[in-house]
């Protein structure tokens, strides 16, 4: 197969051969009598975009999002890995559970990866048995799911976790720093009329950057690879650099703040919570300058009747692995973001940052993973559009730039309006 006329977020208009589900040849590429031949017509062709950081909530609660339905919405939004986080039930805490996510990943219809947990009850040693992809995402306070776990517990698996060679993401926020007197007292109504900015001042941003210095700190003197998962505030991206240690940010910190929180009430619940206008605008000047190492969703769906509920009792979480790519896509038309930054964000520095040197570029010997894009069609963001089993998203009415198809390992997984027959594979095994 060849894709012809294709321009990269260099700016080169080139042809690309794929062969075996690898990229062959990048450039001037020779016609083969007979070969399939796709007419990029100039449009924009980036690797497919890694979230290293989803909640597919299957098993255990697969009324909110199943392997399937999560992995079609991925690939409907140019994503084409993933990576699952542990707080399933059961929890992926030892082998066995671990097991039982693996075989309900199979029906997945992009590539993805499986971290394991840790808790009270965990067993390592069953777990680092198993081809993990990292390790976490380890909860320095509680979040869905109640797996905060004590400052002893996590430096035992930064040390194991350093012993096996593999990362650890870290949700980093310092509960004794919380603010209970916020959310004492009245709190608005259910749904979007509650007042959903108390739970930003309850989690405050202090929270944070104390609790990512304390992870940077405790990763240095294991010898581990410490990665910040849904870093909120510039401080803790700050904190996260200075203490050698990795983060992501997500679509909601970037584009979202606590004065959208009027509007969306508990459907802008999410742990760590939106900030402050300010300190949005700082995230994505970090974002645009090379200080944020990638961007990663943080899918985290909930049904609407679940969401429509006290603040109190609603569940945090929202889901993004469709959007992130066409929201930032957006930003670059509006000449907020190069090119360039989007691809390194979603594809290049995840596959960097977690070893996974066939994925991430479009180069020869590398999986032939691509979405193609249309810069000049944006289009309106309509939760009715996109394909997360909840059926919503806090970015109603944004402007994105979504794929005109999608390809896993030079399968066409997704052509605009159906998803194809391809079987996902777990890139550690």
């Amino acid at each position: 197969m060849r894709i012809e006329n294709a321009t990269l977020a260099d700016g080169r208009v080139v042809d690309v051969r794929v062969e075996d589900g690898e990229i062959a040849a990048v450039g001037d590429v020779d016609a083969v009598e007979g070969e399939t031949v796709i007419d990029a017509d100039g449009n924009l062709l980036l690797p497919g975009a890694i979230d290293v950081h989803v909640h597919f909530r299957e098993p255990g609660f697969e009324h909110k999002e199943t392997w399937a339905t999560g992995s079609k919405s991925a690939a409907a939004g140019g994503v084409t890995t993933v990576v699952d986080q542990p707080n399933t039930t059961p929890t992926t805490t030892t082998g066995e559970g671990f097991d039982a996510k693996a075989e309900r990943a199979e029906t997945s219809i992009i590539d993805y990866g499986i971290n394991g947990g840790v808790t009270p009850d965990w067993n390592p040693e069953s777990l680092f048995e198993r081809p993990l992809f990292a390790l976490g995402e380890v909860f320095l306070a509680d979040s869905t799911g109640d797996m905060g776990i004590e400052a002893d517990l996590f430096a035992d698996a930064a040390a194991r976790a350093a012993d096996a060679g593999i990362p650890v993401t870290v949700h980093a926020e310092d509960a004794d720093l919380f603010d209970e007197s916020a959310i004492e007292g009245g709190l608005g109504g259910v749904g979007r009329d509650a007042d959903a900015d108390s739970w930003s001042a309850y989690r405050s941003a202090e929270a944070e950057a104390v609790a990512v210095e304390r992870a940077a700190r405790v990763g240095a003197e294991a010898g581990a690879q410490i990665h910040i998962a849904h870093t909120s505030t510039p401080e803790g991206v700050d904190a996260a650099r200075d203490g050698d240690a990795t983060c992501e940010v997500t679509p909601h910190h970037l584009f979202l703040s606590r004065d959208d929180l009027s509007e969306l009430g508990t459907y802008g619940r999410m742990n760590p919570p939106l900030r402050s206008e300010a300190r949005r605008e700082a995230m994505f000047e970090r974002l645009a300058d090379g200080r944020i190492d990638m961007v990663a969703t943080d899918h985290a769906p909930h049904t609407v009747e679940e969401k429509e509920q006290s603040l109190l009792d609603a569940p945090s979480g929202v889901p993004g692995v469709e959007t992130m790519v066409p929201l930032l896509l957006g930003a670059a038309v509006d000449d907020k973001l190069s090119l360039e930054r989007v691809r390194d964000v979603v594809a290049t520095n995840p596959a960097d940052v977690f070893d996974l040197p066939k994925k991430g570029k479009i180069e020869a010997g590398a999986d032939a993973d691509f979405a193609l894009y249309d810069l000049d069609a944006p289009r309106e963001i309509r939760g009715d559009d996109l394909h997360s089993k909840c059926e919503w998203t806090p970015f109603e009415g944004f402007s994105g730039v979504f794929p005109e198809w999608t390809m896993v390992r030079g399968e066409m997984v997704w052509d605009g309006e159906e998803f194809g027959d391809v079987a996902g594979e777990n890139v550690r095994k």
